[in-house]
């Protein structure tokens, strides 16, 4: 379970200063490249152009007053009921205080209102990404599949699923 002593306040709805938010927090984890984080940016924006028309939600999660992480997420064209988690980002200042559990789990469960029936991540194989697959091992997600030298030469890509019961709005 997480381990901070108060749950974070959790919010669907964007705001422009978000994006200042999530570049900071993707640039300083130092996990990802300059054209993923502008992906991640370009994202929010659209989310903030098009509404859930852009077919992307997010959630976020503030302690104090601050961004402390946050997930991007949307059910994939195409499917019924197979949801995306594109990204899900936690601050080095919140790290390993069970900030990144609660917003997965928070993430489930609005995913699962949105009649999600499995929700899949894609990660990174480089060692780097190694505490990253350990997270969603712990969170009951299972590797369902593994897609060698995807990124680059070397670095393969990781799918992990999991099955969510789906419920009432």
């Amino acid at each position: 379970m997480p381990r901070l002593l108060t749950r974070p306040v959790f919010r669907q709805v964007i705001c422009k200063e978000d994006i200042v938010s999530i570049h900071d927090i993707l640039t300083s984890t130092g996990f990802f490249y300059r054209e993923e984080i502008e992906i991640g940016v370009d994202l929010a924006l659209d989310r903030l152009k098009y509404g859930a028309e852009s077919g992307y939600s997010f959630l976020f999660a503030d302690v104090s007053g601050r961004v402390a992480g946050y997930t991007c997420f949307g059910e994939i064209p195409c499917t019924f009921g197979s949801f995306d988690l594109y990204w899900i980002a936690v601050h080095p200042d919140f790290q390993r205080k069970g900030i990144g559990e609660f917003l997965l789990y928070e993430t489930e469960e609005i995913a699962s209102k949105m009649r999600c029936r499995r929700m899949y991540i894609e990660t990174s194989a480089r060692d780097l990404y190694t505490p990253t697959q350990k997270f969603y091992k712990r969170c009951g997600y299972k590797k369902e599949a593994f897609l060698k030298d995807y990124y680059t030469p070397g670095d393969g890509k990781i799918i992990y699923v999991k099955a969510l019961e789906t419920s009432p709005e």
